[in-house]
């Protein structure tokens, strides 16, 4: 692996840290992405479906995950873990990633995981050919590609410092603070990094220095290199012997901090865990003389190391780098807010989920209101089956006479003078458990039957012990002998063009059940709709998670609501076309049992 990351690279990012995300989206607009380079959040502990982001001065939507399995099957191409957790579940939350694979790399920012747990998490990243950034690191970038997180400050300091495009120096480092600093300088006497990465301070990383520069050593756009380590380990002695080997042949420029160790009279813990001399071999002035012995360019000091990179990137001849096209981030940025995700009227012409509505309202398009639904409901280009199937329920419960509730309602407002919009309100407001919702009671409850292999006894078991009786069985005039014609023509489509029934005929079986109790146990119409749209959405490849929340959110009543309307408005317009008077309920129809009242 030549390179860390590209302008393709997406990264699932582990916890919402809002202020990280932002600045790599931040970054990724300033070099031109065309793709944010986060792919989807963990927050196992939020019910959002996702978090908005600005990109420029508009926002975009990152989609929000529970866990990192579900990120991973939905973002499969995100191949960067970037492990916010805390340390007390960073070990558990990369351990998991291992497990499932898929990652290519992984940062962890948390410092202070048991050293026994790093050593063990570090061990089974390299069995499973993972590079690990970490842990108690800001992470690397590749500039003009992608950055993590925090690392490179600001935009600001990004662009001085020449981070917003890739130069000719790989930098390893092991302190996050000091990886900005050094990016500074290199920029301010050389042409920038080409790829930068702080390993991280404590005693256990998962990539070490030799990991790091041996890749960069294979990349091509890398000249030299850059290798800042500090007292304490023994890890710089790897990259001794790789010159030695013959390993690592660019020039590479290399300071250990600490030198001033040597002035106190016993061992000193600077900030870093890793970052304490356990013997002589360990200091920075011992590494620093070993490392000017193996051929590497050392300074006298770290003041001046600016000078020697210098020196070096001058001796090399390097072509100078030509400065890219870059967006600026506005100062000043509003969120918007609604959200809409379905159509879009900015354009020439408005689109139905990214189609012009002129290529499906037309009879030459060949498209029908099925198709609409599907795309402004689902967002999906439905088969034609599905549409059809669609349209045939719709047109299926548009009327069913004028004294079901609704209709009723909508006749009495319209004879009270109200619009036609007021009246179809008022019938509209009557759907709901006992008006319609069978539909939504019937997919709900004989997909809870089948998803849990209850037989048909154990169902009807399971509903009376619930008090429910089951949605979409019985119609009063309906039986076995005299059966709905409707269901029937349902039932027939279904068989002739879905690929499969699998919920109607467990339905089925239960219909047997019932109906050997009492004839008129039938399925009726509504279960038939409701049971049949989830066979539809089960062969159209939803999975059953997406298939219950379409329930739960009352989308087969929005079919329901869709279809119905229609004859609403009809008997609207009947009772405004025949001039109808105000209607008052005649008084010999209802039972008046009034008391006198009693006195408190």
């Amino acid at each position: 692996m030549a390179q860390l990351f590209t302008k393709d690279s997406q990264a699932i990012f582990w916890n919402n840290n809002k202020t990280a995300i932002q600045r790599m989206l931040d970054y990724d607009y300033t070099i031109r992405r065309e793709t944010p380079s986060v792919a989807g959040i963990v927050a196992p502990t939020s019910n959002n479906k996702f978090e908005k982001f600005f990109w420029g001065g508009d926002e975009v939507m990152i989609p929000l995950y529970k866990t990192t399995a579900e990120a991973q099957e939905a973002q499969p191409q995100a191949d960067v873990l970037l492990n916010f957790a805390s340390f007390r579940t960073a070990y558990d939350v990369t351990m998991e990633a291992l497990d499932l694979g898929g990652f290519r790399v992984m940062m962890i920012t948390a410092e202070g995981i048991p050293e026994r747990l790093a050593r063990k998490m570090n061990a089974y990243a390299r069995e499973k050919n993972v590079t690990v950034i970490g842990p108690a690191t800001v992470g690397a970038m590749s500039p003009g590609a992608f950055k993590i997180a925090n690392v490179g400050g600001t935009i600001e300091n990004i662009v001085s410092s020449k981070l917003h495009r890739a130069g000719s120096c790989g930098l390893v480092t092991r302190s996050g603070g000091l990886f900005n600093e050094v990016c500074n300088i290199i920029a301010l006497n050389a042409d920038g990094i080409a790829e930068g990465v702080a390993i991280g301070g404590d005693r256990f990383v998962g990539s070490v220095f030799i990991d790091n520069l041996l890749r960069l050593e294979n990349n091509p756009e890398v000249k030299y290199m850059v290798l800042l380590g500090e007292v304490g380990g023994s890890e710089e002695y790897k990259v001794i012997e790789a010159i030695k080997e013959g390993k690592l042949t660019k020039p590479i420029i290399a300071w250990c901090i600490g030198t001033i160790a040597k002035h106190y009279d016993s061992g000193v813990q600077f900030g870093h865990a890793g970052a304490s001399a356990n013997d002589d071999r360990e200091t920075a002035e011992a590494k620093n003389k070993a490392m000017a012995a193996a051929g590497m360019h050392v300074p006298d000091s770290f003041n001046d190391l600016p000078a020697k990179i210098k020196e070096v990137y001058e001796s090399l001849n390097i072509p100078a780098v030509p400065e890219p096209e870059i967006n600026t981030v506005p100062k000043v940025r509003r969120p918007k807010q609604f959200i809409c995700t379905i159509s879009d009227d900015r354009g020439e012409e408005a689109t139905y989920a990214g189609f012009p509505i002129s290529s499906v309202a037309t009879p030459d398009t060949g498209k029908g209101i099925g198709d609409v639904i599907s795309l402004l409901w689902f967002k999906k280009q439905y088969p034609k089956w599905a549409t059809e199937f669609i349209e045939t329920v719709i047109k299926t419960v548009a009327d069913h006479g004028p004294a079901v509730s609704g209709a009723h309602n909508a006749k009495v407002t319209a004879r009270a003078g109200k619009t036609v919009v007021e009246a179809l309100v008022t019938g509209l407001l009557t759907i709901g458990p006992r008006f319609g919702g069978a539909i939504d009671g019937a997919a709900e409850h004989f997909k809870y039957a089948d998803d849990n292999g209850l037989t048909p006894k154990e169902f009807l078991g399971h509903m009376k012990k619930k008090g429910i009786p089951i949605p979409g069985i019985g119609h009063r005039i309906k039986s076995l002998k005299n059966p709905d014609l409707r269901v029937t023509g349902l039932m027939n489509f279904a068989a002739e063009h879905f690929p499969a029934t699998p919920l109607l005929d467990y339905a089925k079986t239960v219909e047997a059940l019932t109906t050997s109790k009492k004839e008129n146990l039938i399925l009726n119409v509504d279960g038939t709709i409701g049971i049949l749209m989830v066979d539809m959405w089960r062969a159209l490849g939803y999975s059953e998670e997406e298939i219950n929340e379409f329930i739960s959110s009352g989308t087969l009543n929005a079919f329901f609501i869709v279809g119905r309307s229609i004859g609403f408005i009809g008997h609207v317009l009947d009772e405004k076309r025949l001039a109808m008077p105000m209607y008052r309920h005649p008084m010999d129809d209802i039972l008046y049992d009034v008391q006198k009242a009693e006195e408190i």
